[in-house]
């Protein structure tokens, strides 16, 4: 195998080993995992979890060499308005969540440890 597709494995698989942990980190906090990996034309929302009556979309970074103060870099002002419109996607075509408070929250893994950030962003009015 050529190294291009030995890095592009790696990094899918520390991804997906990244969303599973996130998973157990929101589950562990009493959270419903409802829907992984949603995609729409507009980008790609990791999670999506019930929360008593909110509903949360969830990044997670799965950063080995980084610390949370390099989240920033990682969770652009563009990446912030993908995951946002790919919640409004989600929610167009599952209306039974649109009663419910929304927010977007992050998960952050580093090693061994996970940080999690609660309305982490919202959707700026401009």
């Amino acid at each position: 195998m050529s190294n291009t597709i030995l890095r592009r494995h790696s990094t899918y698989s520390r991804g997906l080993q990244g969303e599973l942990s996130a998973a157990r980190t929101l589950q562990n906090k009493g959270m419903k995992i409802i829907a992984r990996n949603i995609r729409s034309p507009w980008g790609e929302v990791d999670l999506v979890a019930l929360d008593g009556d909110a509903l949360a979309f969830v990044e997670v970074k799965n950063w080995p060499a980084h610390g949370l103060e390099d989240l920033a870099y990682g969770i652009t002002e563009k990446k912030k308005r993908r995951i946002i419109e790919t919640a409004k996607y989600f929610l167009s075509i599952h209306r039974e969540y649109n009663y419910r408070s929304i927010r977007f929250d992050v998960v952050f893994l580093n090693g061994g440890n996970s940080i999690y950030l609660d309305s982490a962003f919202m959707e700026s009015p401009w």
